[in-house]
C-alpha cells in the first residue's frame, strides 16, 4: 500500500489519488471534473524548497547563503527526487496515459521527480506544515546528512578524474554554461561530461560550481546498477 511506504496515513484519500494522476491519464478519461496533479506539483515544489531551506539553516548555522543554497539544489533536483520516489516505488501507482506507459513512462525522472512533489502538496494540504515538515524531514534525512559530510574542502574533481580514468579511460570535460546574477553576485553553472553522462553544477564561483558538477556525476556514477 502506497501510504505505507509513504509513511503517512491520508484523512483526504482524494488528495493522494489526485497526486497519482498523470495529466496523460486525465486528458485520456475526458472527464471534466477529474484534476491531474500539476497544481499539486506546483504547490509541492513551493513546500519542499521551504521546508528543505528550514532544515538546512537548522542544522547548519554557520555556513553562508551560497553554501546553504547549494546544498538545497543538490537537495531538491529531479534527479534526487526521482530517486526517493524510486525507493517507495511510487511510479506504480501513478496514473498514466497509454502513450506515456507505452513509453516507459512510469520510470522516468520528471514523472516521478513531478508525482514526488505532488505528493508532499497532498501531505500539506491533508494534514498542514507540521505534517508536511515530518513527512519531508523523515525522506531528505539521510541525504541531507550525507550532503554535508564531504564539506567544500573535499576536492570532487581530483576524486572523479581518478576514477573515470582508472574505470572509463576518460578525462572529464567542464564548460560554463550559464552566468546568473549581477557582476557582485555570479552564479555559475557548469556541465560536466563524462563519456554519456552529463551533470550540472552550480556555485559562486567556477571552482566551486566545478566542485558540484564532479560530486553529482560521483553520485551517479556510484548509483549505476543500483
Amino acid at each position: 500500500m502506497l501510504e505505507q511506504k509513504l509513511l503517512y496515513e491520508f484523512k483526504d484519500k482524494e488528495l493522494l489519488d489526485e497526486a497519482c494522476r498523470h495529466s496523460s491519464y486525465v486528458n485520456e478519461q475526458g472527464a471534466a471534473d477529474m484534476r491531474d496533479n500539476e497544481r499539486l506539483e506546483f504547490l509541492g515544489d513551493a513546500v519542499l524548497s521551504l521546508v528543505i531551506g528550514h532544515i538546512l539553516m537548522q542544522r547548519y548555522p554557520n555556513l553562508p547563503e551560497g553554501d546553504l543554497s547549494r546544498m538545497r539544489a543538490s537537495l531538491v533536483n529531479e534527479f534526487q527526487l526521482a530517486k526517493i520516489a524510486k525507493s517507495m516505488n511510487l511510479g506504480v501507482h501513478i496514473r498514466l496515459g497509454k502513450g506515456e506507459i507505452q513509453t516507459n513512462g512510469r520510470r522516468k525522472k520528471s514523472i516521478l521527480a513531478d508525482a514526488f512533489e505532488a505528493v508532499i502538496a497532498a501531505v500539506y494540504l491533508d494534514g498542514g506544515f507540521s505534517a508536511a515538515f515530518a513527512f519531508i524531514d523523515r525522506h531528505f534525512s539521510k541525504l541531507v546528512r550525507a550532503i554535508a559530510e564531504p564539506a567544500l574542502n573535499h576536492d570532487y574533481k581530483s576524486q572523479l578524474q581518478e576514477v573515470v580514468q582508472v574505470v572509463q579511460g576518460m578525462v572529464p570535460a567542464y564548460e560554463v554554461i550559464r552566468e546568473n546574477g549581477p557582476d557582485h553576485d555570479k552564479t555559475f553553472v557548469v556541465q560536466i561530461r563524462v563519456g554519456e553522462l552529463l551533470t550540472e553544477g552550480t556555485g559562486k564561483s567556477k571552482k566551486m560550481a566545478e566542485q558540484d558538477a564532479a560530486r553529482k556525476a560521483l553520485e551517479r556514477i556510484k548509483c549505476e546498477g543500483c
